[in-house]
């Protein structure tokens, strides 16, 4: 019985466990397997969500800062445009307040019947000036005194703020500095034409004695036309967002802003003194000068009808005193990005170029289009470049430009390529001019030379500036210009002396002093027999040069092929014979005469003055036609279309202006 219970028991428990034994182990490594899975898909989907939500709060937190900064930068400049404000309204007390004293020292003297009258309490003070006697415009900034910053102003009489306000204002300009510093999108928003923060000098070019007078500054507003900025002098140290006063450019280019002049007691006892008799204050007497400039009493309100003229933004005075010789319209307006610096009418006068901050534009004069835009790519994209002169050679296959790295890039217009690079100088280039043929081009900087260029092999030669007389040691080229013959090379210069040199020789051959003050635009007139000069005393003069042009062909001629150097000695006799006078002296302008233009007729002078202002003169008499305004800021630059009744105007107020006149 047992026996079989235990036989019929083994069959069945057998086949139970063998089934389910091995179905039992491999059970429990799957499912771990499955659920790890299950719990890493789990993962990733959080994951991914995390992901999602924190690029959405990393966009909202750029937004918001980006919206923050925006509206601290807005505040920044509130609070700058306050300070500055502020410190003009002392400035302003104070002059006041110097000038009252000076009158009431000279009342007294005169009062107590002395026969000179004292000087004021402090040599440097600047006259108030009354209220602008140029007719009245929306273009006209806040009263006749310079705002606070403008690098016009004199550093002398920022000197004379207190010490505590001088402190305090250094403490805010740090602070502002660096929050502008953490935007650099401000930079290019602070330049605009009435900028409360110019561009800063670089320092690795200051001088211990004096600031360097060619750093470049943005343009800031300027008084109206008729009231006095007060002498020029460099701006001081104490400024920290503008350089000093610069240079500015000229027709042919230039520098960009002002530079300090001599004081009144160089001004009193330099050897380059005008040798006409003096009145008037010691104004220039002009010569051969009829009717001389605008009168001051004219107003536009006043004025008939036909004597003026009227735009949307500009208008014209007509010389009263004169017939009225032209007419003059606005043809194109031309917006940049920058402070335009020169403009230059191409040979056959289709085309206009300017220059300003890291690129040089061409124009279409009859439809204003922007034809070409050229830019290195090369140099690197921090800091400024200012295109300081632009000229077209006369074929007008190529643009030549010179900047503030002191190299001169010969453009293929066409490919927009730089066919050459012309390196030398050891500052910038001021001032460019080609030769009729071509072949040459002249070039002008602040290391006090000129250079005249082979365009053919690159070869130079180099004008030098080595007189010991140089007022101030400063002898820097701001203007150069290439006679018609191409025989000779002007130059205008920071010490008042325009200088001419024979091409063929590199001779110097005539210095032509008179100017009070640095001389910044020169131009040769059509004939070759008058050179026109532009200077920062407010006037421009015309030199007779045709005995120069008649006696340099004669030298020539009685060398006989002899050789360069025996015609050089034949030049460099008459250094000292002064046969180049001046027969003409054109004023009129209110303040710094900045660039000069001669049209292609011979007929006209025109002139571009810090006074915002556009002078046009007969060439004959040095009488003053009329007067064109119409730029919000200082005309750097003009030039005449050496084909057509065109004129061209460059501003500080980052706009060009074509012009047709009748």
């Amino acid at each position: 019985m047992s026996g079989s219970s235990i036989y019929n028991a083994s069959p069945l428990f057998i086949p139970i466990l063998q089934p389910t034994a091995p179905s039992a182990v491999p059970a429990g490594p799957q499912h771990s397997i499955a659920r790890l899975n299950d719990t890493l898909d789990t993962i990733r989907g959080e994951f991914d969500v995390l992901v999602n939500e924190v690029a959405v709060a990393r966009n909202q937190r750029d937004d918001f800062e980006s919206k923050v900064g925006s509206q601290v930068n807005e505040l920044n400049i509130i609070r700058q445009s306050l300070y500055e404000l502020e410190a003009q309204h002392g400035k302003v007390r104070q002059q006041y307040e110097e000038e009252l004293a000076r009158l009431r020292s000279e009342v007294y003297a005169l009062r107590q019947g002395g026969g000179n009258v004292p000087p004021s309490g402090n040599s440097h003070s600047t006259s108030i000036s009354g209220p602008a006697s140029g007719p009245p415009s929306s273009m006209s900034g806040s009263g006749g005194v310079p705002p606070f910053n403008d690098p016009y102003f004199s550093s002398r009489e920022r000197d004379r703020d207190r010490d505590t306000r001088e402190r305090e204002r250094n403490e805010r300009n740090d602070r502002m500095e660096r929050d502008r510093e953490r935007d650099p999108r401000d930079r290019e928003r602070d330049r605009i034409p009435d900028s409360r923060d110019p561009k800063r000098m670089k320092a690795d070019r200051m001088k211990p004695e004096r600031p360097d007078i060619f750093s470049p500054a943005s343009m800031p507003k300027l008084p109206p036309p008729g009231a006095s900025s007060g002498p020029p002098t460099s701006s001081g140290p104490g400024q920290a967002s503008s350089g000093p006063g610069l240079p500015l450019a000229s027709s042919h280019g230039g520098p960009l802003a002002n530079h300090p002049p001599p004081g009144p007691a160089s001004a009193a006892t330099s050897p380059m003194m005008d040798s006409h008799p003096a009145a008037n204050g010691g104004a220039v007497v002009p010569i051969n000068t009829p009717g001389g400039g605008f009168p001051d009493e004219i107003d536009l309100a006043s004025l008939p009808p036909e004597y003026k003229r009227e735009g949307t933004d500009w208008f014209i005075m007509y010389n009263p005193k004169v017939e009225k010789a032209f007419n003059i319209n606005l043809v194109h307006t031309l917006m940049h990005e920058s402070v335009v610096c020169c403009v230059r009418f191409s040979a056959d006068g289709r085309y206009l170029a300017t220059g300003c901050n890291r690129t040089a534009q061409i124009y279409d004069v009859k439809t204003g289009f922007k034809t070409c835009v050229l830019v290195d790519e090369a140099v690197g994209k921090s800091g400024d470049l200012y295109i300081r002169s632009v000229c077209f050679s006369p074929d007008g296959k190529y643009l030549a430009t010179g900047a503030e790295d002191k190299q001169i890039r010969i453009w293929d217009i066409t490919r927009r390529k730089i066919r050459n690079i012309f390196d030398g100088h050891q500052q910038e280039i001021y001032s460019l001019d080609f030769s009729a043929d071509g072949r040459l081009i002249v070039s002008g900087s602040g290391d006090k030379t000129a250079r005249i260029w082979d365009m053919v092999d690159g070869t130079s030669k180099v004008l030098t500036i080595n007189d010991p007389d140089s007022l101030n040691n400063d002898a820097g080229v701001t203007s150069v210009a290439i006679s018609p013959n191409g025989q000779f090379v002007a130059a205008g210069s920071l010490d008042t002396v325009v200088r001419i040199w024979d091409v063929a020789t590199g001779m110097l051959v005539e210095r032509l002093r008179g100017h009070r003050d640095s001389v910044y635009s020169v131009a040769f007139t059509p004939d070759g027999k008058g050179l026109v000069s532009g200077s920062l005393d407010k006037t421009l003069k015309y030199w007779d040069v045709g005995a120069l042009m008649v006696n340099n062909a004669k030298g020539r001629k009685d060398t006989n092929g002899a050789g360069s150097s025996n015609g050089s000695l034949a030049v460099a006799k008459r250094d000292g014979d002064k046969q180049s006078q001046c027969t003409m002296n054109f004023m009129g302008h209110k303040d710094y005469v900045l660039s000069v233009a001669v049209s292609h007729d011979g007929h006209w002078v025109v002139s571009g003055s810090k006074d915002r202002g556009v002078q046009f003169w007969d060439s004959k008499t040095a009488v003053v036609q009329a007067m064109l305004q119409g730029h919000k800021n200082s005309v750097i630059s003009i030039d005449l279309s050496p084909t057509t009744n065109i004129l061209a105007t460059g501003s500080g107020d980052w706009q060009a202006r074509i012009w047709s006149y009748n």
